[in-house]
């Protein structure tokens, strides 16, 4: 892996606060922290995108929304509602999860077209797209499956998990992700990115953004390390 700056490694950080008893001020820290830090986007559920859009005026720094947020298990019709409206609230960046029992029912079918909806509507709009797999619940062969789905549909990304299942991302499930998806995909790591070490090894098995809560701490560390 090249050698990065502080700057540039800030800038793979989705900077995350996705907990249901986050507040107002909870917010406004997260945005002061993107900010201060240079990171690419705040990641947060869709009810708060006007306030951060608000709150990051004037700043290159993304608000993402995340779409049926943590389980998946809302219609696409509804995902695409929620998406619809978190663009026109602000949003730059939708990071949507797939619906995991049709995915574990064998219906690939259904996760091709949830996908191009919500894929559809980001293009229109140029916001960025991000599909949620939520790798802990999937076998390799799973993973691999929706990996080529979103090789044909060309998503901005595909992104290993909402941080909220029973593991987070793992250096093996971005190497395959990355590899089935080749360059047309890129791949976010989220999910117990808590340190430096474990944030690099991410980036090195080919995730182009990172999702985590601990991202102040990490790029403090890097610049203590390396700058």
């Amino acid at each position: 892996m090249k050698k990065l700056t502080t700057a540039q490694l800030a800038k793979y950080f989705d900077h995350t606060q996705l907990k249901a008893f986050a507040t107002e001020e909870d917010f406004k820290v997260l945005c002061s922290e993107a900010r201060q830090h240079g990171f690419m986007m705040v990641a947060i559920n869709s009810v708060p995108v006007a306030t951060c859009k608000a709150l990051l005026a004037g700043t290159d720094v993304h608000v993402g929304a995340a779409i049926s947020f943590p389980l998946g298990q809302t219609t696409i019709e509804v995902k695409c509602f929620e998406t619809e409206r978190a663009i026109i609230e602000g949003a730059d960046e939708i990071d949507y999860v797939i619906n995991i029992g049709k995915l574990k029912e064998g219906n690939y079918a259904y996760i091709e077209e949830e996908m191009k909806a919500i894929v559809a509507l980001c293009r229109q709009a140029n916001v960025c797209s991000k599909v949620i797999f939520e790798t802990c619940y999937l076998t390799k062969e799973e993973i691999v499956r929706v990996a080529e789905i979103a090789k044909r549909v060309k998503p901005d990304f595909i992104k290993t998990s909402t941080g909220f299942g029973t593991a987070g991302a793992t250096v093996e499930d971005v190497a395959l992700m990355k590899r089935t998806v080749g360059e047309g995909v890129k791949v976010k790591a989220s999910g117990g990115v808590r340190d430096l070490k474990t944030c690099l090894a991410m980036i090195e098995a080919g995730a182009e953004r990172i999702g985590s809560s601990n991202s102040v701490r990490i790029v403090e560390e890097y610049a203590g390390q390396y700058a």
